[in-house]
């Protein structure tokens, strides 16, 4: 299946446009003045990728990213300004004919392409999070046609850079360790980095296509430790076929930390995507955990980061305020919101499959 074109310009008077591998199957009028719409190509969010209105190798909308994380289609919006791009993973609604959808993982947004776009400053200046004191996201989802997708609702994860959505929510606070800024640790984890140096620990970076079979398995274990002990969700245990999709990613690395015997300790996937070097998934041992190790793990991606001229993410809390995020907030110089959008497509479906359900919150509440 060949991709969407994307950026084209439009004419003047009005098009007609087939759309390939579009949930309507259609042909489709389009007038200048005509309202926003939303339709769904089938073909692994490869449309959106990371090659699209960015770097080749962006990691969240990458081929080995979509393909780990089983992303089915493409999200396109149309615009009298815009197009936009979003890989989406196509659900079906458990004992109906009905469908929904929600991002990959992670921060794989939207992306906004075409020549026409990137002198919009309206646009620039209206997607929060694009620059210092950017606003509301300028495209409200209220706005748009979404009967093409014949989806019931959609969630989108937003990227750190770019929310073009008016009305995301901000789900999270990550901690940032940014090189342009000046650096920030607590003078008790300095000591502890410095004692494990002192007493024989190292923190090995290794590319992620170069990690060998023996250094995978290590990383695994060490995730897995790290999920059991938090008690998380059985839908975190990745599994080894997950990470081995993920780690011959460009642009990827594995921080490895060990002790003075040269047993694995603590241990973080890094990949880079959206102008972020992003501390993605990592684990520690149970057995080391006094020694703290993964404090140096994140020492050294710091170290890559200004290496790389990147701000590392550092990720946020389980909840807001937490140990977790406090832990992070200790290697942070400043802080972001993380935003989400949840969005009705269908709202009378909607209400039907919802009814009587007491959500808590939790979207789409027919799923609570």
């Amino acid at each position: 299946m060949q991709p969407l074109p994307v950026g084209k310009g439009k004419p003047e008077d009005a098009e007609m446009r087939s759309v390939p591998g579009a949930s309507s199957g259609c042909a489709v009028s389009r007038n200048r003045s005509s309202r926003p719409f939303a339709q769904l190509i089938e073909d692994g969010g490869a449309s959106a990728g990371g090659d699209v209105g960015g770097h080749p190798s962006e990691f969240f909308r990458g081929a080995h990213f979509l393909a780990a994380e089983g992303a089915t289609h493409t999200l396109r919006i149309e615009t009298d300004d815009a197009e936009l791009l979003a890989p989406l993973i196509v659900r079906e609604i458990e004992g109906t004919g009905d469908r929904d959808a929600v991002s990959p993982y992670g921060y794989p947004g939207l992306t906004v392409v075409g020549d026409r776009v990137r002198s919009n400053d309206r646009i620039a200046a209206g997607s929060a999070n694009a620059s210092e004191g950017g606003g509301d996201g300028w495209l409200d989802p209220a706005t748009v046609d979404w009967h093409r997708t014949e989806l019931v609702s959609v969630f989108i994860r937003h990227r750190l850079d770019l929310v073009p959505f008016a009305g995301a929510g901000e789900r999270n606070v990550v901690q940032i360790a940014d090189p342009a800024l000046k650096p920030k640790s607590r003078p008790t984890d300095r000591r502890q980095v410095r004692r494990n140096l002192e007493a024989g620990y190292t923190v090995e970076l290794i590319p992620g296509a170069e990690t060998s079979a023996a250094q995978r398995a290590a990383f695994l274990d060490l995730y897995e430790q790290t999920m059991r002990r938090t008690a998380a969700a059985e839908r975190y245990f990745f599994g080894a076929a997950y990470f081995d999709r993920l780690w011959p990613s460009e642009r990827t690395w594995m921080a490895l930390a060990t002790d003075p015997e040269e047993r694995p300790a603590a241990a973080s996937m890094a990949a880079v995507s959206d102008g972020y070097l992003h501390y993605y998934l990592s684990g520690s041992s149970d057995s080391h955990l006094a020694d703290s190790p993964m404090k140096n793990v994140i020492a050294r991606l710091i170290e890559l980061s200004g290496e790389l001229g990147l701000p590392l993410n550092l990720g946020g809390g389980i909840t807001a305020g937490d140990a977790l995020e406090e832990f992070k907030r200790g290697f942070a110089n400043r802080s972001l919101a993380w935003c989400t959008s949840e969005i009705v497509c269908d709202p009378d479906r909607y209400a039907e499959l919802s009814a009587d359900r007491d959500a808590g919150g939790f979207f789409p509440a027919y799923r609570a």
